[in-house]
C-alpha cells in the first residue's frame, strides 16, 4: 500500500481516538491529561494528513519537497491546499493547531480552569483551549482528511 494511503488511514484512526476521548471519556473524567491527549491526537492526525497530501503530490511530480518541514508546509499551503479544496482559513487553523501543540510541548505547566485547558509558557504568557475549540479542531481535522481521501481516490 502506498505510504500516503497509510498516513491517511493512520490519521483517521487518530481522529476516532480523539473523537471518543472528547465526547465520551472527557465528560466522565474531566482530567487535563485527557485534553492534552485529545490535542496531541488531533495534531498527529492533521500532521499525517498534510504529509499524506505532500507525499501524494510528490509521487505524481507536482511538487518538490525540501528537508525543511517549514518549507514543505509553505509548499502545502501554496500549491497543494488549493488543489485539495482546502481553504486559506483551514490552513490558518492548521497553523493554529501546530502552534498550540508546540507551546504545549515547551510548556512548563498546564492546568484546567473550568472547561479550559490553560497552557503557560516560560514567559508566563498563557493560551487557553476550550472544549469548543477542541471540537472545532476535531471537525477541521475530519474535513481535511475527508478532502484528502476524496481527491486521492478520485484522481488515483
Amino acid at each position: 500500500m502506498e505510504k500516503f494511503i497509510e498516513n491517511l488511514n493512520k490519521a483517521s484512526a487518530m481522529l476516532q481516538t480523539a473523537d471518543h476521548l472528547l465526547y465520551v471519556t472527557y465528560p466522565l473524567v474531566r482530567d487535563k491529561r485527557i485534553l492534552l491527549k485529545i490535542l496531541t491526537e488531533i495534531y498527529e492526525a492533521v500532521f499525517s494528513a498534510v504529509n499524506s497530501i505532500l507525499q501524494y503530490e510528490y509521487i505524481y511530480k507536482r511538487i518538490e519537497l525540501s528537508k525543511n518541514p517549514k518549507e514543505n508546509f509553505i509548499i502545502f499551503k501554496e500549491k497543494c491546499a488549493p488543489r485539495f479544496n482546502i481553504s486559506e482559513e483551514q490552513t490558518s487553523r492548521i497553523v493554529e493547531i501546530f502552534r498550540i501543540t508546540e507551546k504545549h510541548k515547551q510548556s512548563p505547566i498546564e492546568f484546567l480552569k473550568g472547561n479550559k485547558l490553560i497552557i503557560m509558557s516560560d514567559s508566563v504568557q498563557t493560551d487557553a483551549v476550550t472544549i469548543e475549540k477542541m471540537k472545532e479542531y476535531l471537525f477541521l481535522a475530519k474535513e481535511i482528511i475527508k478532502k484528502a481521501e476524496i481527491t486521492i481516490k478520485n484522481r488515483g
